[in-house]
């Protein structure tokens, strides 16, 4: 018996490979194509969390920075788009474009998590033809210093505020008030460069610290377009609360409300931890607080979107502080999940393509479970990290660490993301202050450094 070399090939009639060629490119579709929602310039670890929550339903934008650095699992070629999302948005639309056309896709909605990629967003959705808030409202909710002036103008409760330039426009504003005054950047995240100043020497000091670090962060695009100016603010105490809504034709769903923990004084305005909470726990008049929702939304042209708010409650006096098209990130989504079981990112999704999605359970009553965000206390390189003691205590529910081996932490103002060790999920014990159960929870947290700078 001979054994040919010679390859064999299978030559099946045209009207077979037709057919054949029909059924696969079907297959591919079902599996590739169809109707999407567009995440625009997300990070590696949302785009993870969604497709294992939401297989095929969406397309990811991913910036190529992002994606070089991503320690999770790459999406398949059909679920991605990655590109330099600070180049001419015409370039990314023609991808975008070739994109849907090769993998046979079409787009239903437009959602975007993080403040630097909304406008691109909006950008893009208007040359797409889908829902989602215009450029001009993009521009106006990232601008801390136009949006309460738009809400001042118009009745809406917000602190009174000032542009500043300088020191002496600090100070000039500190004595306006006659009280503590806020220094922040006109566009920032969380307690970046925000500092408290209660007197001329404080005031002077912020000032310099802020456009010190605007100028550092000049190339960063959340502070590009503005690196001379910043907004002063008068201070108001008072319990500070996030919370997500939904607008649509003009009816106001609010969808969680979580109180900020705050039990550290320095960096001014660093968010320890959130805990859901429900109205009579906070004192809030739901009707009153939608109420304000839709008319500080609807003065910044915003409809037909999830929203995230932070406002201030003062002797039951409600103040804005600002909103954005997004839902809540940090660690809110996981803390909703854990208490809730409701899946906010999901949520946003079904929303921006127009469908029905799961109803959200909202301010349970008896429920309260706390986020703990974790810091470092001083600089240096991380040699360990010990949850051995944090793990024991019945209160803990879920750990969740970034920081590791080798990490290397910047305190602020230098560096506001490094000292970020992660969060931890508790149940708080009845009968003490949660925010003196976070201090004896951060206290079994084991943190040893290499190098250690005091």
């Amino acid at each position: 018996m001979s054994i040919n070399s010679t390859p064999c090939t299978l030559d099946f009639p045209s009207s077979t490979k037709n057919l054949f060629l029909q059924r696969e490119h079907r297959r591919l579709q079902c599996e590739t194509g169809g109707s999407k929602v567009l995440v625009v310039g997300t990070t590696s670890d949302y785009v993870d969390l969604l497709r294992k929550s939401n297989p095929g339903r969406v397309l990811y934008l991913t910036d190529q920075s992002e994606r070089d650095k991503a320690g999770e699992s790459r999406p398949l070629e059909y679920e991605e788009i990655v590109c330099d999302l600070e180049e001419d948005v015409a370039l990314i639309l023609q991808k975008i474009r070739v994109h849907l056309d090769r993998w046979d896709i079409s787009l239903e909605g437009v959602v975007s998590f993080d403040c630097e990629s909304m406008e691109l967003a909006a950008l893009l959705a208007r040359e797409l033809s889908l829902s989602y808030p215009p450029p001009d409202s993009i521009r106006l909710c990232r601008d801390k210093f136009v949006t309460k002036t738009i809400w001042q103008a118009k009745g809406i409760p917000c602190p009174h505020h000032k542009l500043a330039l300088s020191a002496e426009d600090v100070m000039d504003f500190w004595q306006e008030v006659g009280g503590p005054v806020v220094v922040k950047p006109l566009s920032g995240s969380g307690s970046e460069l925000v500092f408290l100043c209660s007197s001329r020497k404080e005031c002077e000091r912020a000032t310099h610290m802020i456009l010190d670090g605007l100028a550092e962060r000049k190339e960063m695009p959340l502070y590009s377009h503005a690196t001379t100016s910043f907004v002063a603010e008068e201070f108001v105490a008072g319990n500070e609360f996030s919370c997500d809504f939904t607008i649509k034709r003009g009816r106001i769903e609010i969808l969680r409300l979580t109180r900020k923990l705050k039990y550290t004084e320095k960096p001014f305005g660093t968010i320890n931890g959130y805990i859901i909470t429900d109205w009579q726990r906070a004192g809030i008049n739901q009707e009153q607080l939608s109420l304000i929702f839709k008319l500080g939304a609807e003065a910044l042209g915003l409809s037909d979107v999830i929203c995230m708010v932070d406002f201030i409650v003062d002797h039951d006096k409600i103040l804005l502080l600002e909103m954005t098209p997004r839902p809540g990130g940090d660690c809110i989504p996981f803390l909703l999940h854990k208490a809730a079981g409701f899946d906010v990112l999901s949520y946003f999704v079904e929303f921006a393509g127009n469908r029905t999605a799961a109803s959200p359970v909202t301010c349970v009553s008896g429920k309260e479970l706390v986020a703990l965000r974790l810091h470092a206390e001083r600089s240096g390189e991380v040699a360990k990290i010990k949850t051995d003691r944090l793990s024991l205590d019945p209160r803990t529910r879920e750990i969740n660490l970034v920081g590791e081996a080798g990490h290397r932490i910047t305190m602020p103002p230098s560096d506001y993301d490094s000292w970020y060790l992660g969060y931890i999920l508790f149940q708080p014990a009845p009968g003490l202050p949660v925010e003196q159960q976070c201090r004896e929870l951060r206290c079994l947290l084991e943190v040893e450094m290499y190098n250690a700078d005091n």
